[in-house]
């Protein structure tokens, strides 16, 4: 039988490469450095005979399956972006907890709130203890006046004004007896500090009568009683006019 010889006939890539080891030891030693013939493809090549084709069939059959390897890529030269990460644990906190802006608006808003029902409160203990210190409790005015009542210069009548419990009395003492002393029924008042609100009096002469006529402030509001006939009586609605023009053009002081 005739024998191939290597660079007659090229055999499959995958039977050369896993050819067992017996018959890879009777081929021959071709050296590294001796290049394998290549020839023309204008040369004319003999055609192997059909028992050489039968024999080569048969040896690819005998040789073991080949498995070939998948292609290995190759390593990147650059090394792989890895995210920064600080080591401080303060950092990684703040960079965790962000918190959003209007958090922060929110929190402003509530601390103003916060802070001004404080400054209320402040100013509405503040005023009460200067009220009480005034005033005391029940809330009491009182003062001296000459309204041509049993009195005079040395002897002045002396009045006080009580709001007790919510409703406002005056009391006089013509020339500073109090055997003789008189009541007058104010307005009833009503609301949260009705029974803290202070009373105060004026005395003023409104219908030119000459003798004073008596106010009564509260709750940044007034009556006024009229001097007749030895006693006060409430005002007519021309008189309520007059006092209302006084108090324009005079004040409460």
């Amino acid at each position: 039988m005739p024998v191939l010889e290597s660079t007659d006939k090229v055999a499959a890539r995958s039977a050369l490469r896993h050819r067992p080891i017996d018959e890879a030891a009777n081929r021959p030693i071709v050296p590294s450095a001796v290049r394998p013939v290549v020839q023309r493809a204008s040369r004319h090549r003999p055609q192997p005979a059909d028992d050489d084709l039968i024999s080569e069939w048969k040896r690819a059959d005998v040789e073991a399956p080949v498995h070939v390897a998948a292609p290995q890529r190759k390593a990147s030269s650059f090394p792989k972006k890895t995210p920064r990460t600080s080591s401080h644990p303060r950092a990684r906190q703040a960079r965790r907890f962000r918190a959003h802006p209007v958090l922060f608006l929110g929190l402003g808003m509530l601390a103003m709130l916060i802070l001004w029902t404080l400054l209320s409160a402040g100013i509405a203990w503040w005023n009460n203890t200067l009220e009480y210190i005034h005033y005391g409790y029940p809330r009491t005015f009182q003062m001296d006046a000459v309204v041509g009542q049993n009195d005079s210069a040395s002897d002045p009548s002396h009045f006080l004004a009580i709001n007790f419990h919510g409703r406002i009395e005056i009391i006089e003492f013509p020339g500073g007896d109090a055997s003789h002393a008189r009541i007058y029924l104010g307005p009833q008042l009503f609301g949260p500090d009705a029974d803290t609100t202070p009373v105060t009096l004026k005395f003023a002469d409104i219908n030119g009568d000459h003798k004073p006529d008596m106010f009564v402030f509260f709750q940044s509001s007034w009556i006024i009683f009229i001097n007749d006939h030895g006693t006060f009586r409430p005002p007519t609605q021309e008189e309520q006019q007059e006092a209302a023009q006084y108090l324009a053009a005079h004040g409460q002081a």
